[in-house]
């Protein structure tokens, strides 16, 4: 693709344009060229000009394009581009795909944001609701009426968007308005907000909490007998969380790398806060205890309380 170009965005332009060529598996037909050129002899070789766009030739390689810019000065510009290596397969990329997905919605006005509601729902139907999650947080302005659709599939983002649009309830949708100048505290609670199973599609379904449940685990294997991955996702041969040193070292875990998630988000605390266990996961994350001392303190405190403490006042 040769850019003879009056400003240098024209260049780019030849770049995008063939990266986007390899990416579909297309050549593109070559624009304002009425006839070709009489300084060339077309009948040698294998050259032609591109009349009529076609498939991209299948070959044993990596598809590959040059652009050129050819300046008036004489300074010339050759790129030579190549299809990119796969990086991951296609299993891998389901799984890091969360199953649910929140969509935020904002503006000035609440009738703005119904508004807007209305559009999405009706404009969002062919796109994959990450894509549009991802869109919608980084692409916007961030405006103080706001609310946030969750659900797992477009039947539940369309139910709650139109909930929003006609200013009624769904069980998908959140509103508010935001405080634009306001901080964020993390509250991590204590013991009697487990439940069988929590954390264990969360486990599966994303990366970064399960890498960080991972080092949760490594870290306390040094104080405990049993598996934080075994106890969560209730194998048969896996403690119950009947067991108070069972519980405390699991839910404080789950905190910990429910945290990490937030902030992997960007959801950082300004201020953190928690109860029995809570206040142990929430010292790590403010930084005053590693995770290492945080395990042992954890571990060892709910060990003492099963075996020496409980019923007995010792608290």
């Amino acid at each position: 693709s040769n850019i003879g170009h009056a400003q240098s965005a024209a260049g780019v332009a030849g770049i995008i344009k063939m990266i986007q060529a390899i990416r579909h598996g297309v050549l593109p037909k070559t624009l304002h060229v009425d006839e070709p050129s009489t300084k060339v002899d077309w009948s040698a070789g294998a050259v032609e000009l591109l009349t009529e766009r076609r498939p991209w030739p299948e070959v044993d390689r990596p598809r590959r394009a040059a652009v050129s810019a050819f300046g008036v000065s004489g300074t010339n510009a050759h790129v030579i581009i190549e299809q990119a290596p796969a990086t991951a397969p296609e299993e891998a990329a389901e799984a890091a795909t969360p199953s649910v997905v929140p969509w935020l919605v904002s503006a000035k006005t609440a009738s703005a944001l119904r508004a807007q509601a209305g559009r999405l729902a009706d404009t969002t139907g062919d796109f994959a609701p990450v894509d549009v999650a991802h869109t919608l947080l980084t692409s916007r302005s961030l405006f103080p009426e706001r609310a946030v659709v969750i659900a797992e599939d477009h039947e539940g983002f369309d139910h709650g968007l139109r909930a929003l649009a006609s200013d009624g309830p769904a069980a998908e949708l959140v509103t508010g308005t935001a405080d634009v100048d306001g901080k964020t505290a993390f509250v991590f609670p204590g013991q009697g907000h487990q439940w069988a199973g929590m954390g264990a599609q969360l486990l599966e379904a994303s990366p970064v909490f399960a890498a960080a449940m991972a080092e949760c685990a490594q870290a306390l294997s040094a104080y405990v007998d049993w598996s934080l991955l075994d106890v969560i996702r209730q194998t048969e041969d896996a403690p119950g969380f009947d067991r108070v040193d069972v519980v405390q070292p699991a839910s404080f875990a789950i905190m910990v790398s429910l945290a990490r998630l937030w902030q992997h988000h960007g959801v950082t605390p300004d201020a953190v806060i928690g109860h029995s266990q809570g206040e142990i996961a929430a010292a790590h994350i403010s930084g005053a205890l590693t995770l290492d001392d945080a395990a042992r303190i954890v571990t060892l405190r709910s060990q003492a309380i099963g075996a020496h403490l409980a019923g007995h006042g010792g608290m």
